[in-house]
């Protein structure tokens, strides 16, 4: 009988000296290194690509509390709970409460531009960007607009390749663990 074999969370040691580099610039601007990150540092490629695209993503279009909310969304359509404990805790870094992230993860939030945001969010996740014509007018009629889809696919896009990490490797959550909904 086979043993599957077991991801574990790299140490600073076990990268290359480009995914050490960017450990130590997370480790201090975050004052640690999320255990996800170090993970995706297995592939340096992978982690600078990661960190610029999602920096990037949804910038100049979405504050911080809408790209929160999306990430939310998308993590719960993707049932990342490592995700969903990070983006609950900077969510509240962002002025969310707990109800507040409970209230966007089940897409009930009692502000119509940010339930129709989480909506479309969770929609372009769950069906692999397939929705309704309906969901998409919904998001147009809170007044977004096309550079506002695309750039709201970006962010979903980013949030989904971490929640697939996650899916894949079942590292340990080094966040307080989101409630399940």
């Amino acid at each position: 009988m086979e043993t599957l074999k077991k991801i574990q969370v790299p140490t600073s040691e076990q990268v290359d000296a480009t995914s050490q580099a960017v450990f130590n610039q997370l480790n201090s601007k975050l004052g640690m290194v999320p255990n996800l990150y170090a993970t995706i540092g297995y592939s340096s490629n992978a982690l600078t690509s990661f960190l610029t695209f999602s920096e990037n993503a949804g910038k100049g279009t979405f504050n911080n509390k809408e790209i929160e909310a999306i990430k939310l969304a998308v993590s719960e359509a993707n049932n990342c709970d490592y995700c969903k404990a990070a983006h609950t805790a900077i969510g509240k870094m962002n002025g969310f409460s707990e109800e507040d992230t409970i209230k966007l993860r089940s897409l009930t939030s009692d502000d119509a531009k940010l339930k129709a945001l989480t909506t479309i969010s969770y929609e372009i996740a769950s069906k692999a960007g397939h929705i309704s014509n309906n969901i998409k007018e919904i998001f147009f009629n809170q007044g977004y607009d096309e550079k506002a889809l695309i750039d709201l696919v970006a962010v979903v896009t980013a949030v989904t390749f971490t929640n697939y990490v996650f899916g894949l490797t079942q590292v340990p959550v080094d966040f307080p663990i989101a409630k399940q909904l």
